[in-house]
């Protein structure tokens, strides 16, 4: 001992730290080479206290029933019917609706208090009831179905499984560690057909929500998705998904697992799954949450289900900077399934029952499992190709852009979006004086001899006064108390106009209604002087306007008119045999067409012939249909006809004008149409009636037009400038002496129609 000691005593202190591949430490190899090592006996004592936790259940009983429905392996699922009924949640506006129950059950308890007979009394209830249940389910804003959406007793994914399937196992498992209970997956048959079913559960209740997690999936739930639907692949077994959920589950923990990763995988791995795939939105899709498991051949949506890329308390917070504002954004981000239809993001809607599906679960899911054998039927007749290429050009067509156009570089610079500067409101007074310049400048032009008519601003004053009147109709409106029903009658129509519907006659009842309301109302209205001064103002400068492009027409139109006769005239062969003709004419001292001999008034009407020949295809050659009308006999009154064709054309053109420009007049000929199509061959009175009202109504407004319209100078410039002072038709020769009404009237054809 004394040597073993003194060795140990001259070790070094590395040696003494040094660790032997025999376990023992502080003790030199070399020491050991030398003596035996003798180690003292002494009594120790190990305790420890074990804490106590909870013991993981397993999926299988320890004594599973084999007389269980559905067979033994139905043990592996947890879902059991809740023991109690869950208590009935009422949404905010869903509030006037129990009122009137509580007015239902009020009258039923005194009727069997008193014995008294109220069955009229709780009829009338009833039925009040059922129509404001009615009006509320059919008039849902995009929040009020988010909320239905997100109802506590909405029937979950496997409550609708157990309603339409006849047999269902549910499967576990990632087969890395984990179970996530957020997921379930499983296989069952609907009317013999096996399917993978795959879908976000979410909780019937607190304790429920907390052990799944509120419907949002961790990195496993995707993981475990993946490998179900990779089985199915394997097996041909057709997948149904069912989205519930708010979005994945974003904690640390499931950053750190790969949730990003997960889920793009998913997505990656659906595109090439070889099976049909169909999926179901029963509830809320939330962003990639959704869409992992939603990458499909169909993507159908129950009624008040909602998708969305981020929820619009999200959004509003974003873009508000408040989450009061979720009802703006919801219906900004167009995430109902009606709007994601006409977008054609989704494929089809599944119908819920009056009050949401949890009124009526059973139903629901039976509409559920016949949107599924639809589709199926539809998708298992594709080959394996078409289905890939089906599901590609879902996703692919999704969206507008365009490719190949190059980016203005400015654009590309100042690709933020700039504020855009609110226009200064005008006031009432320096609006009457601008409208009384602008009138100036047009009595002036019309004063003017000038061919070139002044520049006018009319285009941008009426874009002022439209915005003015705009605004002070919205002002009265509000006013009245009426900006409820035209927000809502806004709504019909444009789904009306979505739907390439025609007009029902009951909206048009609800517009006319609305019209004589406002009317009638309108003197009570603050701001009524102001809204009927500048719509006043504003019909002035539109005739005004009206007339000025009238204007501008006839006077192009007469340009084209005297050129084309010119280029005709002109002609050398023509010119000659009018250089010709004339000689002629002076060298016989004719003052008449009397003093003619025959001879060289057939030598004049062929050459009236030649000349209105060419003009004709010459006119034709520009786009204008030309109608030739033989002269009569007495050459007098060649000049009156002549007139009346023109008028005629003149006076036609501008009621087509007028009956297009003015809006009245253009909605009830839209509304004659629709009554006589839906009147058919044998209209009954009431439609005869509607139909010669309308008729009335047109003819009335038609005639004021055309009464103002011939009263301006639109209408009569035309045959002014044509028709001399003598009432003969005037036009100048190419030598520009005056032709006669016999050479005028078959040279030019202004007995002739143009359109």
């Amino acid at each position: 001992m004394a040597s073993s000691s003194t060795t140990l005593a001259g070790s070094a202190a590395s040696d003494l730290l040094r660790s032997t591949t025999t376990g023992f430490t502080g003790v030199p190899l070399r020491t050991l080479g030398r003596v035996g090592l003798v180690l003292k006996r002494r009594d120790l004592t190990v305790s420890a206290k074990l804490r106590k936790v909870k013991k993981k259940e397993y999926p299988w009983p320890a004594n599973p029933d084999p007389n269980v429905k559905g067979g033994v392996l139905s043990h592996l699922s947890p879902f059991k019917p809740l023991k109690e009924k869950p208590k009935p949640v009422t949404l905010d506006f869903e509030k006037p609706l129990v009122d009137l129950q509580k007015k239902i059950i009020e009258v039923r308890k005194m009727a069997n208090e008193t014995g008294l007979d109220f069955s009229d009394q709780i009829l009338l209830l009833e039925t009040k009831y059922d129509q404001a249940l009615k009006d509320l389910y059919t008039h849902l804003t995009p929040i009020q179905r988010v909320n239905i959406a997100r109802h506590p007793n909405r029937p979950t994914f496997l409550d609708h499984i157990f309603n339409i399937t006849e047999k269902f196992v549910e499967l576990h498992g990632d087969r890395e560690g984990y179970d996530d209970p957020a997921i379930v997956t499983g296989i069952g048959t609907i009317d013999g057909r096996s399917y993978m079913f795959i879908g976000h559960q979410k909780g019937r209740n607190t304790k429920e929500n907390i052990q799944r997690n509120f419907g949002m999936p961790t990195p496993h739930g995707y993981r475990k998705a993946l490998r179900l639907m990779q089985y199915a692949d394997h097996h041909g077994f057709p997948i149904v998904t069912f989205i519930d959920t708010p979005g994945a589950y974003a904690d640390l923990k499931s950053e750190e697992l790969g949730q990003g990763e997960a889920i793009a995988y998913n997505l990656r791995a659906m595109f090439g799954l070889k099976v049909p795939i169909v999926s179901i939105v029963i509830g809320e899709g939330g962003s990639g949450g959704a869409l992992a498991i939603g990458c499909g051949n169909k993507l159908l949506m129950l009624e008040n289900a909602v998708f969305y890329v981020a929820s619009p308390e999200a959004c509003a917070a974003i873009l508000w900077k408040s989450s009061k504002a979720a009802p703006k954004a919801a219906e900004k981000l167009k995430i109902t399934a009606p709007e994601l239809c006409k977008l054609e993001v989704a494929d089809g809607i599944i119908p819920e029952p009056l009050g949401g599906a949890h009124a009526d679960p059973s139903w629901t899911s039976q509409q559920i499992k016949i949107a599924i054998n639809e589709a199926m039927d539809e998708l298992t007749k594709m080959n394996t190709e078409d289905l890939l290429k089906d599901r590609m050009l879902k996703f692919r067509k999704l969206g507008g852009f365009q490719e190949g156009i190059p980016l203005d570089p400015k654009k590309k610079r100042n690709m933020k979006k700039k504020d855009i500067p609110v226009a200064p409101k005008i006031s009432d007074s320096e609006l009457g004086v601008e409208i009384e310049k602008l009138k100036q400048k047009i009595l002036e032009g019309k004063e003017s001899s000038s061919s070139e008519p002044p520049k006018l601003d009319l285009d941008e004053m009426i874009k002022k006064l439209e915005k003015e009147v705009n605004q002070e109709f919205s002002e009265a409106v509000k006013a009245l108390g009426l900006t409820e029903r035209l927000s809502k009658l806004q709504d019909e129509i444009s789904k009306a106009n979505a739907d390439n519907q025609s007009i029902d006659p009951l909206l048009t009842d609800k517009i006319e209604k609305l019209k004589a309301d406002f009317n009638q109302g309108l003197s009570a209205a603050p701001n009524s002087g102001r809204l009927q001064k500048k719509r006043d103002m504003l019909r002035e400068l539109t005739k005004a306007k009206l007339l000025t492009d009238r204007s501008k027409e006839a006077a192009t139109l007469k340009q084209e008119l005297k050129k084309k006769f010119d280029d005709v005239m002109n002609n050398p062969r023509i010119k000659e045999n009018y250089k010709a003709l004339q000689s002629e004419i002076q060298r016989v001292r004719a003052s008449a067409s009397s003093d003619l001999d025959d001879e060289l008034k057939k030598k004049i009407i062929e050459f009236n012939k030649e000349v209105d020949s060419q003009l004709a295809n010459a006119l034709k050659a520009s786009g204008l249909d030309v109608q030739l009308v033989k002269p009569g006999r007495d050459s007098n009154k060649s000049s009156v006809p002549e007139i009346e064709e023109l008028n005629k054309d003149v006076v036609q053109k501008e009621i087509d004008i007028l009956a297009n420009s003015s809006t009245s007049i253009k909605s009830m000929i839209e509304q004659l149409k629709l009554e006589v199509a839906r009147a058919g061959g044998k209209p009954d009175s009431e439609s005869k009636n509607r139909i010669e009202t309308l008729t009335q109504q047109i003819k009335q407004s038609l005639a004021e037009a055309v009464a103002e319209a011939v009263a301006s100078s639109s209408l009569k410039e035309k045959p002014e400038n044509l028709v001399s002072g003598d009432g003969s038709l005037k036009k100048e020769g190419p030598t520009g002496d005056s032709l006669t009404d016999d050479e005028l009237r078959e040279k030019v054809g202004a007995n002739r129609n143009f359109s």
